[in-house]
């Protein structure tokens, strides 16, 4: 029997949110991959579970009572932690920062109370805590990535139309990827082109770069790394230092910096996003968990938005601004620095957006990419909208 892979949102779930309302943690996109795919790759189990709340548990599934692998995924595990959980045996578990990382439980009767040896961790290990760790740490999971995916593989040719700096080892062009006409620096980190992604003429970028399966790179665009397109989005524009889960459309002029931006999310024509505040100092970022805005030691921080949210033409977003799900942001003047979930105009005190209407948009957004609006996403949306 092959044994069941569980990954456990352990504390963290709650510090992620937005992105997290519509996921579990180990969805959460960074560098080229998902943690889960990323965990699914190097440990080669395909039978997955998930412990997280329980209104996603529908949707990602519970585990079954057996014998089990369980792991904290938000961390980027070295060379000796990855051996170390591949020899891990039952009862036992791996421990960093007085914290449950890895252990190897019957799922039947779950309990931390199985745990016969505890072994600590060697080494530091990278941990993704919070949505600004996500491009704060994009470069190293993304060189990571490029590693795991590229090893022993050869790249497609780049074209001659195009203009290259840096080392071609930095360079993976996978099948069906189109790039002409653009110039492309490696100097500055990899560059990794999906199956299928398109580089349009006129394109000007510095890795390191992310242009995942089926995504698109507009006309004369500028993007400076370290940035993630996820799968099947769009860009356009100016972005630096930014990570798309999926889905997603920043397609027009506008600048997007140090951000990270759900599904199905839209930002219309000339959308742009503070990512310095003029007085230089620290970013806040609003913290569900703690209903409070804390401080990111970051300088340089834009615009985290939760899955669904859409921006109209010309909105201007302040530094450090958290959006919900489903909001629609359409008024005139920069909206707050924490729109909340179901937003109808992005201001506060604006109503709030008719749940009727939000399932309908989601549903032709989504038929438009030929995937469907399920029942088990709508209970998820409801939930969401309930507790907002």
């Amino acid at each position: 029997m092959e044994m069941q892979l569980v990954f456990s949102d352990a504390q963290y779930w709650g510090d992620f949110l937005p992105l997290t309302f519509t996921r579990p943690v180990v969805e959460l996109r960074i560098g080229i991959l998902t943690f889960q795919e990323r965990w699914k790759k190097l440990l080669e189990i395909e039978d997955i579970a998930f412990l997280t709340e329980d209104y996603l548990q529908e949707k990602f599934k519970k585990p079954e009572s057996k014998e089990s692998l369980l792991i904290v995924p938000n961390f980027l595990p070295t060379e000796s932690v990855l051996e170390q959980i591949k020899k891990i045996k039952q009862g036992e578990a791996l421990i960093y920062q007085n914290e449950v990382i890895a252990a190897k439980l019957n799922m039947r009767d779950f309990s931390l109370s199985q745990i016969t040896k505890m072994t600590d961790v060697e080494g530091e290990l990278l941990f993704v805590k919070s949505p600004s760790d996500i491009f704060t740490y994009n470069q190293q999971f993304l060189d990571y990535d490029f590693e795991i995916l590229t090893r022993n593989r050869k790249s497609q040719e780049l074209s001659e139309t195009n203009n290259f700096l840096g080392d071609k080892k930095d360079l993976f062009i996978e099948e069906g990827a189109e790039i002409e006409f653009a110039t492309l620096n490696c100097k500055t980190g990899r560059i990794y082109v999906g199956k299928n992604a398109e580089i349009m003429e006129g394109t000007m970028i510095r890795g390191s770069l992310a242009l995942c399966e089926g995504s698109k790179i507009n006309m004369g665009a500028k993007v400076y790394g370290a940035t993630t397109i996820g799968p099947y989005s769009k860009v356009g524009g100016e972005v630096n230092n930014i990570v798309i889960f999926g889905y997603s459309n920043k397609g027009h002029e506008g600048f997007v910096g140090n951000s990270v931006i759900g599904e199905w999310c839209n930002l219309g024509a000339d959308t742009n996003s503070s990512n310095l505040k003029n007085n230089y100092a620290n970013v806040k970022l609003w913290n569900y968990r703690l209903s409070k805005f804390v401080d990111t030691g970051l300088q340089f921080c834009g615009l985290i938005m939760g899955d669904h949210s859409k921006s109209a033409i010309n909105t201007q977003f302040n530094t450090g601004t958290v959006v919900g799900v489903a909001a629609n942001i359409f008024k005139t003047g920069f909206p707050p620095n924490l729109v909340k979930s179901f937003s109808w105009g992005g201001m506060n005190g604006d109503e709030s957006y008719r749940l009727d209407k939000v399932l309908e948009v989601m549903e032709k957004v989504m038929q438009r990419r030929k995937v469907d609006l399920t029942d088990v996403d709508k209970s998820i949306i409801s939930h969401i909208y309930d507790i907002k």
